[in-house]
């Protein structure tokens, strides 16, 4: 009984790695993820965006209410960062000391941008999503001594 078991334990090892091998990418390649740090930041501070996105995009699109500039009236407020060939990106994005203290979205957006060379015309495919929640401090100066 345990060797028609093993056997078929083998058999479905082998058809997976074949479904694997036949598909070109392991599965890891398409997912979109993103880690926001610190969690908890003050109002005036840098936020570090780690993420990664699937291999066929080519850009990704950070955006959220806490990185409002000053002087704008723009509540949202949208960054971009360039991706690896991997599909790898970071960047240091700036918390305004005019963002409401508070919870915060921050949406990632995961795009592929094409250009036609004639008409230069772009098209811009989402190929991903994710959203994390961030909390904003109020400022404070004791925050730097």
């Amino acid at each position: 009984m345990r060797a028609i078991i093993g056997m078929a334990a083998a058999a479905a090892l082998t058809i997976v790695t074949a479904t694997q091998a036949h598909a070109g990418t392991p599965p890891w390649r398409k997912l979109t993820s993103f880690f926001v740090m610190p969690h908890a930041p003050h109002q005036n501070d840098f936020v570090r965006v780690l993420l990664h996105c699937p291999d066929d995009s080519n850009h990704a699109i950070v955006g959220s209410t806490a990185f409002m500039l000053k002087g704008s009236w723009r509540t949202y407020r949208e960054v971009g960062i360039g991706l690896s060939g991997r599909g790898l990106g970071r960047d240091g994005v700036g918390i305004s000391r005019y963002a409401p203290p508070g919870h915060h979205e921050v949406h990632l957006k995961c795009v592929k941008v094409t250009i036609d060379k004639a008409t230069h015309l772009r098209k811009v495919k989402v190929l991903g999503r994710a959203s994390a929640s961030l909390f904003v401090r109020e400022f404070r100066v004791k925050q730097y001594f």
